[in-house]
């Protein structure tokens, strides 16, 4: 049971996680469809009926994980059993406090991360570890940056702030200008974010010439600005291969790589090496 559960590596596993995501995605699909105009619970009941036949299939399977877990309340406390649980949780939730909480059945839709182990894309992680590690060793550069968005953001939202509502045409009763879009400083602010990562959504439009060429700077600056964090990302990624790997030994189960020469476990799967290190080095 252990192994058609929590391992991918037989066909009876790789089965039961492929039916899993079926499962998974069927759930999503009829809670997204019951939202529909002529597909509501009370013109096709079936829908409700097909949403709690899958309740309980996802109940008896994290129950089965928990009894065949060699430690069952690590399992419960890790990511994976945690998204196991909140995929059970909100259909039991509708029967104490109704269907306010059936926007909750969506959260099964994180459980879809399985994919990455059905399909076997382990060997990818090497990249995404390599992604990680350079955004963690950029993270001063990053949080100076986004220091800098901000203070530019609260500038540029304070100045059109006061261009377009105290520059013309003040009312005196209300102290803004009849018409303005930006009403207050946050709403100046909103349109700033939204106008320095160049989205413009066009709800928020400046009307005086002065506003404008603010807002055409404010658009330049942030395409300037978008290329940055990219840089800092890049730069550690390459410094990093520049470095060289520690090792060619790699792992035979998750080819992880980059292990010490005299490591005897893989530092991801925990597999041990039973092959030597020439041996290994040469069929890498």
């Amino acid at each position: 049971m252990y192994d058609i559960i929590f391992e991918a590596e037989t066909p009876a596993g790789r089965w039961f996680d492929i039916g899993l995501l079926v499962a998974i995605l069927a759930s999503i699909f009829f809670v997204s469809l019951e939202t529909v105009d002529g597909y509501k619970r009370e013109q096709m009941p079936a829908i409700y009926y097909a949403e709690w036949v899958l309740t309980v299939l996802f109940s008896i399977e994290y129950v089965l994980r928990l009894i065949c877990s060699r430690h069952p309340l690590r399992y419960a406390i890790s990511f994976w059993g945690v998204i196991d649980l909140l995929s059970v949780v909100p259909g039991y939730l509708e029967l104490a406090i109704g269907n306010s909480s059936r926007s909750l059945m969506t959260l099964r839709s994180i459980r879809l991360l399985r994919v990455f182990r059905v399909m076997k894309l382990w060997r990818m992680m090497n990249e995404a570890d390599e992604l990680s590690t350079a955004v963690w060793r950029a993270r001063n550069k990053i949080v100076v940056f986004l220091a800098v968005i901000l203070v530019a953001v609260t500038i540029s939202g304070s100045l059109m702030y006061h261009v377009e509502t105290l520059t013309f045409n003040v009312d005196p009763e209300t102290g803004i200008t009849p018409g303005t879009q930006f009403t207050s400083i946050p709403q100046a602010m909103y349109w700033a974010t939204v106008t320095m990562t160049t989205v413009g959504y066009g709800d928020i439009v400046p009307k005086t010439v002065i506003g404008k060429f603010i807002s055409a700077a404010l658009i330049l600056l942030g395409y300037s600005l978008i290329i940055v964090p990219t840089g800092f990302v890049s730069a550690e990624i390459f410094g990093a291969k520049a470095a060289g790997p520690i090792s060619k030994r790699r792992c035979q189960t998750c080819e992880a790589s980059g292990h010490l020469d005299e490591a005897r476990y893989c530092y991801r799967c925990g597999t041990r090496f039973e092959e030597s290190i020439d041996a290994i080095e040469e069929e890498g």
